[in-house]
């Protein structure tokens, strides 16, 4: 495996179990040939799963482990009890230089402390954060949305270094040179919001070319998020993990509404053959799956958190992204850019003149 990007799974942490985390792992196999995975589960369980993905059986190795963190743990409580965990062996995989990133569909709260614990933060990030792509008007059809979790009371100069990683971010998935970037905001007036938000702005609109490359474009409001005015949109995440589960049940809302508005009478369904082709491309549009995938910025590691309730696509989509981030070392590119910010300059001048 050592000519391909090597991904370490948390087989065990999803609500599913590993038979849908494998079906993920099928389907981005038959896709991509330059992806190997080293699966951290029940090596019984496993190895009768592999039994029946042809696909798969020359690009995995089994790592046994038996502990699993379970969803409703505690991150204190993890911490204490992580040693030999799925989640844990997966993240020392990347730790050990043994693989280049580490997906797992369990609890959040625990893999963001864990990933802390056995990667560390990236030199000059105060904290990390999770971002995610959500679907938008853009040319490139995604918009990023950072913090949706990681730390639900970010001050200015957390901020700033969202607004750097962010678009990074969105270098990476967009290809775009000079990302346009807003932070989330109550209105788009420059007196509008809370005194961390507006010292926040102040500090990201200083942002050098060298640090950040980024356009930055001032105050966004929600609808802003699904829109094309920035391509990054920067908040805490208190408010951007409940715009995310919001922005989610909408999805569900739209799609179930649609589906019985349609089966409700032979016209409805007649009507509903006619517009197939169009519905299925509105489907695929708003699907959560097919975004799946939060990425954990700022450490010094690549890290992907999959949906707990991830089906085979949603496992898929989180592996895509992944392998993007494995292949262009992704963690050590945002980590040279929050080391560019003024403030992490100087402090780094401070400590090599003392």
């Amino acid at each position: 495996m050592s000519d391909k990007t090597v991904i370490s799974v948390d087989t065990a942490g999803g609500d599913k179990g590993p038979a849908v985390v494998l079906s993920g792992l099928a389907q981005s196999a038959k896709k991509n040939p330059d992806i190997a995975f080293i699966l951290h589960g029940d090596e019984a369980e496993l190895t009768k799963l592999l039994r029946r993905r042809k696909v798969l059986r020359d690009v995995c190795e089994i790592r046994h482990s038996d502990k699993v963190v379970a969803m409703d743990d505690k991150p204190s409580v993890v911490l204490r009890r992580s040693a030999g965990t799925t989640m844990m062996n997966a993240l020392d995989c990347v730790a050990k230089g043994e693989a280049d990133v580490a997906v797992s569909c369990g609890n959040t709260g625990a893999l963001m402390a864990l990933s802390m614990l056995k990667l560390r933060k990236a030199p000059g990030v105060d904290r990390p954060a999770i971002a995610v792509l959500w679907p938008s008007t853009s040319a490139h059809g995604y918009n990023i949305v950072l913090d949706v979790g990681a730390d639900v009371r970010a001050d200015d100069r957390t901020m700033a270094e969202f607004a750097v990683m962010g678009a990074e971010y969105a270098r990476l998935s967009f290809d775009i040179a000079r990302p346009r970037v807003g932070i989330l905001n109550v209105g788009s007036e420059e007196s509008k919001g809370r005194v961390e938000i507006r010292r926040a702005s102040e500090l990201v609109a200083k942002i050098t070319p060298a640090a950040g490359d980024l356009e930055y474009l001032g105050f966004v409001e929600g609808a802003d998020i699904v829109g094309d005015k920035v391509d990054v949109i920067v908040t805490d995440g208190f408010t951007g993990n409940i715009a995310l589960k919001t922005a989610e049940g909408t999805a569900t809302f739209i799609s179930d509404s649609l589906r019985a508005a349609f089966t409700k009478s032979i016209m409805s369904r007649f009507a509903a053959a006619i517009a197939y082709t169009s519905l299925r491309r509105l489907q695929k549009r708003i699907d959560p799956r097919r975004v799946n995938g939060g990425v954990f910025l700022g450490l010094d590691g690549a890290v992907v958190k999959s949906h707990g309730s991830a089906d085979a696509t949603g496992v898929s989509a989180a592996v895509k992204l992944a392998f993007r981030m494995g292949k262009t070392n992704f963690a050590k590119r945002v980590a040279e850019r929050v080391a560019l910010l003024p403030e992490k300059r100087q402090t780094h001048e401070a400590g090599e003149g003392t």
